[in-house]
């Protein structure tokens, strides 16, 4: 067994460690982003975000810099491999796999908010994101990277069972504009079919909604029972749904009618229809 002075000085030893490798990385960051690095420890955040849906990684510069405004505030976010997003004034940079879906609010910055807003997040957004704050630079002084805060950012798919009647339709929301295929998966089989793909408008009975990320499967039947799947541009599922067709009784499906949104002449029909059903069925069960 290890005495007590071996053991603390393996942990020790191990803290140097990490401590060293995470120097190396930020040494390595700062060579590729062009400024030396003022290395700070901060705990990890963690953020968990849909795919479609928008994610905040948080950021706040006045925890390292001091409550100072600062009106040249300079600031950039970069995964451990690649930078995402620069700005300076009315100076940004984004790069290419996030155009369009990165920003950190200007008007926030003076008060110590740096944090950086992902739209239309995707599921290779997932990983770790690290912010800085470049500073100096005035009056011949040397500008120096200063590390904020860590960000782990987590991206799940949609997951959902459905049930629907012969001849019903299935809404299928595709999320994001960067969804580019559905497959099918029968219930009987382990193969997979390609039902539409992005520019289709309509795909046998799959049609394509002209505004909104969604798909509408028309006049579904016993067959179209199975498994699908959304896939953006790199394979990956956006959503996966479980649909089950099946013969519903006509009480469930009236009852369903009434709960839905219309004018007052069709609910009073949906009513008549439904005391129409159950008499009936009273007048069954009196002659069994």
């Amino acid at each position: 067994m290890l005495m007590r002075e071996e053991v603390e000085v393996l942990h020790t030893a191990l803290i140097m460690k990490s401590s060293t490798k995470r120097q190396w990385v930020l040494v390595l960051l700062a060579w590729f982003l062009g400024a030396p690095v003022v290395d700070s420890s901060s705990r990890l955040l963690s953020v968990t975000s849909k795919v479609g849906n928008q994610a905040v990684l948080p950021c706040s510069w006045k925890q390292r810099l001091g409550a100072a405004a600062r009106p040249d505030c300079h600031v950039q976010w970069a995964t451990p491999t690649d930078r995402v997003f620069e700005l300076r004034g009315a100076q940004r940079w984004e790069a290419e796999e996030f155009r369009g879906r990165v920003e950190v609010p200007v008007e926030k910055l003076g008060s110590g908010d740096c944090s950086l807003v992902i739209s239309d997040v995707q599921i290779g957004d997932a990983g770790s994101y690290e912010s800085f704050m470049v500073v100096g630079g005035h009056d011949g002084a040397s500008k120096s990277q200063v590390f904020i805060q860590m960000v782990r950012l987590s991206v799940l798919d949609h997951k959902s069972t459905e049930s629907r009647g012969p001849g019903e339709d299935l809404v299928l929301d595709l999320f994001t504009r960067h969804s580019v295929r559905v497959v099918f998966q029968d219930r009987n089989s382990s193969d997979w079919s390609v039902l539409w793909a992005r520019g289709d408008q309509e795909a046998g009975r799959l049609l394509k909604h002209p505004e909104e990320e969604q798909l509408t499967f028309r006049r579904l039947r016993r067959e179209d029972q199975g498994t699908y799947k959304v896939l953006d541009e790199h394979g990956l599922a956006v959503s996966t749904v479980r649909l089950s067709v099946e013969e519903r009784p006509k009480a469930l499906r009236v009852t369903e009618l009434l709960e839905t949104p219309t004018d007052g002449a069709a609910r009073r029909s949906c009513s008549a229809l439904l005391v129409f059903i159950s008499s009936a069925s009273l007048l069954h069960a009196g002659r069994v």
